[in-house]
C-alpha cells in the first residue's frame, strides 16, 4: 500500500486529500505497488533557504520544490523488516508556489499538484539536464 503524508509548517491552505489521491495515482501509474510511504511538506521561505543551505550547500537559494530520496537523508540506515519503506521527501515552498502560480496564470492548487508530481519524478530518478 502507498501512504502519502502531508505536513504543513504553517496553516497553508493546501488540499491534502487531493494531493494524496493524485500522488498515489501517479505513483501507481509509474508501476510502484510496494508497501512504502512518501512525505510531502509545505514550508516557508526561511525553511526552504535553510534546507537548500544544509543539503545543497547553496547560500540564500529559494527553490519552489526540492525532493530527497530516503538514502540522501538517512544514508545507510537499515529499516526494520515488515514495515513500509520510505520513498523520500518532497518539500514545497508555499509562498514561492503562490508567486509562480500568479505569474503563470494558474490556480494555486494546480501549481501545487504540478510541483508535487515534479518532486515525485525526481524521487523516481528523472532529473533535469
Amino acid at each position: 500500500m502507498i501512504r502519502v503524508y502531508v505536513k504543513k509548517q504553517l496553516n497553508y491552505p493546501v488540499k491534502a486529500a487531493s494531493i494524496k489521491r493524485e500522488l498515489k495515482n501517479f505513483l501507481k501509474n509509474q508501476g510502484l505497488v510496494s508497501d512504502f510511504y512518501i512525505n510531502v511538506s509545505f514550508v516557508g521561505e526561511k525553511s526552504m533557504k535553510d534546507i537548500s543551505k544544509k543539503y545543497l550547500g547553496e547560500q540564500n537559494s529559494l527553490h519552489s520544490v526540492l525532493s530527497f530520496s530516503e538514502s540522501e537523508i538517512r544514508g545507510d540506515f537499515k529499516y526494520p523488516e515488515n514495515l513500509p519503506l520510505p520513498l523520500g521527501e518532497i518539500i514545497i515552498c508555499y509562498p514561492e508556489v503562490v508567486r509562480q502560480a500568479n505569474k503563470e496564470g494558474k490556480l494555486i492548487d494546480e501549481k501545487v499538484l504540478e510541483l508535487v508530481m515534479h518532486g515525485a519524478e525526481h524521487l523516481l530518478g528523472k532529473h533535469h539536464e
